[in-house]
């Protein structure tokens, strides 16, 4: 009997990707599709939480992911499971998420299925990012501004020039914001992908329905956008695609737009199930990147053994995982609110507020060399916003001379977009860097709202602490004799209604530099409010706001209000005394209408909204036993009104009278006359009234 003779090997024809790379691929397809299917077999547990599938966008999402490199870095959106299987996620650590499981590891149980937040040894890191579609295009362009500032600084060293990839459906290209990410992109030459996943559908409405023209084309409308088009249903197509405009990036450190058209092959979410309202499914089902791949391999010699196996393996693996996921732990309800804030170093006042020989500076100045000072010391710090560049330096010199200092890389104008000003941070911040940006005018930060909201605030506690968001947000504020309607308003109740952010209100020099190093030096978003009445201390009874200027390593820790006006002792012993608890303007109205009042009157300047001093505010409710909240706000639904509340609540016990409160009248706007803006806001005699009124309750 002969020998048995070994069985002939396929030819395995020439392809222009390596073959592992083919055969990994086309496993991890199998794995994406098994996902799918397990979380539809199992609907009851798998639907409790709402979850998208990357089902028809698998090709193009591993070429992506498949390609990047440990030193790049990612923005994704929620259906690139595929691209996170490619980076080398496993199915387990996926399901964790599914099911919000203590062991999730891109937060804990927090967020969705498919919304990462990974920094990890040997992948590229990916910040964490809202559901809100389009979004993310903002922190990403920030992400590849930042390695582009690090890399001109010589910071930053990694084994290449790294990339950035911005993930997005088209839908999401007609987002306004989204077209200030592409300007900015190209204005600065930044080394970013954007990877538009084209399915034709937005929801329930479709391209036609929704847009005038598709990524590919609106891309041709910013000059020095690099386009291309690749055929997302296609492995290799993809492949080969991703790779020129990877290569493109790392060589030419320049944007490119990837088009990827797409089936749709699952449901927009489980939520919204395909057969509600899917008619086109029969023909997008002919796109399959799967059955494409496997006619491909098959074509290029490939057993179908081989084939087999594989998928037999990822069939195995999505199993085991699932199983596994299930008995995985939930998170322990006592740790809900850990993470809000990553935890500051600066917990003591430091450095000399009231250096021998100091000399006097204005509230401006004081802001300025603070900045300056940080610049000095920081290479990594920039400072960015409208009009704060050489030319003029800030539209109140609040930035004057630091870009002939500092150079046009770290100190320079944006266009007029303030979602760009504030989301852009996020990146930065996730690369390394460390921006200070200024929002021109307080009634102008509402378009930046949405990244302040959906991004900046909620990234440390979705990432479970992973990425803390290092951002100082100046905004000059407030009202100062005519500014009219449009450059006067006060923003601090709007502001203090989103959690996960810190306000700061400085009321003079000193505190406005102790404060600034502060807010820089906290690893966390800190919005400044800078009264621009107080800038120059020229509005008639702030002279006070100018003082001498505290030295270089002053800082005052956040949250902790200061007794700026002591009542005299024999007056809190008599029960003759109240405190006004304010902040900003408030605090010299205060003093003004207090001056006739023979020490009765306690002045609290808060100096820090969120966090709040509260132990402050309490021992000087009990002490006094009056209260008077002041505010430039519109009085009605306002944080004053708020604090006015708490105090009466947890501080009933105390009081001789009612918590009074005092702020402008509930008008939409301040007008532009002087004297119709002075019947609107507070001022010395209303609150020397109010004080009188409170003092004989």
């Amino acid at each position: 009997m002969e020998a048995p003779q070994p069985k002939t090997k396929a030819r395995i024809l020439k392809s222009p990707i390596d073959r592992t790379v083919l055969l990994k691929a086309y496993e991890l397809m199998h794995t994406a599709k098994r996902m799918a299917e397990t979380y539809e077999e199992n609907r009851e547990v798998c639907s409790k939480y709402v979850h998208s599938t990357s089902r028809g966008h698998e090709a193009i999402q591993l070429a992506a992911g498949l390609q990047l490199k440990a030193y790049d870095y990612a923005s994704l959106y929620y259906r690139d499971e595929s691209m996170l299987l490619g980076m080398g996620l496993q199915p387990y650590e996926l399901m964790l998420q599914l099911m919000a499981k203590r062991d999730d590891p891109f937060s804990g149980g927090r967020t969705y299925y498919g919304h990462p937040s990974l920094k990890r040894e040997g992948f590229p890191l990916i910040p964490h990012q809202s559901s809100a579609t389009g979004m993310q295009a903002i922190p990403a362009t920030g992400m590849a501004h930042g390695v582009a500032y690090l890399e001109s600084q010589k910071l930053l060293k990694t084994e290449e020039p790294p990339v950035t990839i911005c993930s997005l459906g088209d839908g999401s290209v007609t987002e306004g914001e989204v077209a200030e990410a592409f300007q900015m992109a190209v204005l600065k030459k930044l080394p970013i992908i954007y990877l538009v996943q084209d399915n034709d559908w937005g929801i329930s409405a479709t391209g036609k329905e929704m847009r005038a023209m598709d990524a590919y084309e609106y891309a041709e409308g910013f000059k020095g956008l690099e386009r291309m088009a690749v055929d997302g249903s296609d492995f290799e197509d993809s492949y080969l695609g991703m790779k020129k405009a990877i290569d493109y990036v790392r060589k030419k450190r320049a944007p490119i737009l990837v088009h990827a058209k797409c089936p749709l092959l699952g449901h927009h979410t489980s939520g919204v199930r395909k057969e509600w309202y899917r008619e086109d499914l029969e023909q997008h089902q002919k796109f399959d990147p799967l059955e494409k791949l496997n006619a491909y391999l098959l074509e290029k010699g490939e057993s179908e053994e081989t084939l087999a196996g594989l998928k037999e393996q990822a069939l195995a693996t999505v199993l085991a995982d699932y199983q596994r996921a299930l008995a995985a732990a939930d998170p322990d309800p006592n740790d809900f609110n850990t993470h809000e804030f990553a935890p500051t170093p600066v917990d003591v006042e430091k450095g000399e507020r009231t250096p021998k020989g100091g000399e006097k500076v204005v509230m401006v100045d004081a802001a300025l060399h603070a900045v300056e000072e940080i610049l000095k010391k920081h290479p990594e710090a920039l400072f960015y916003g409208q009009d704060v560049g050489r030319r003029l330096g800030g539209v109140f010199r609040e930035a004057a001379t630091l870009a002939q200092k500092y150079g046009d890389e770290r100190v320079f104008n944006t266009p007029i977009q303030e979602a760009y000003i504030v989301g852009s941070t996020a990146g930065m911040s996730a690369v390394g860097a460390k921006p200070i940006v200024e929002i021109q005018f307080a009634d102008y930060i509402w378009p930046g709202i949405n990244q302040l909201v959906e991004e900046l605030s909620k990234s440390c506690y979705l990432s479970k602490g992973k990425f803390p968001i290092q951002s100082v947000i100046r905004v000059p504020i407030g009202a100062y004799g005519g500014g009219g309607p449009y450059h006067s308003g006060s923003v601090e109740s709007t502001l203090l209604n989103i959690r996960g952010i810190k306000v700061v209100y400085p009321s003079n020099a000193a505190d406005m530099k102790g404060l600034m190093k502060a807010s820089f030096y906290d690893p966390n978003p800190v919005v400044i409010l800078e009264h621009k009445g107080l800038y120059w201390s020229k509005v008639p009874g702030t002279l006070e706001a100018k003082t001498v200027e505290p030295d270089e390593d002053y800082i005052i820790p956040l949250g902790k209000a200061h007794i700026v006006q002591h009542a005299a002792e024999e007056k809190v012993k008599a029960s003759e005394s109240c405190v006004v608890i304010t902040y900003g303007m408030g605090v010299y109205w205060a003093k003004e209408a207090s001056k006739e009042m023979e020490g009765r009157v306690e002045i609290m300047d808060l100096r820090t909204l969120n966090p709040i001093d509260w132990n402050a505010i309490a021992a000087s409710v009990q002490q006094h036993s009056r209260v008077l909240v002041l505010t430039e706000e519109p009085l009605l639904n306002s944080f004053a009104e708020s604090l006015a509340g708490r105090i009466s609540k947890a501080c009933f016990q105390y009081l001789d009278a009612p918590v009074w409160t005092l702020g402008s009248e509930s008008l939409p706007a301040i007008p532009l006359n002087v004297e119709l803006e002075k019947m609107m806001l507070p001022n010395a005699e209303k609150v020397k009234k109010a004080l009188t009124d409170l003092l004989t309750y």
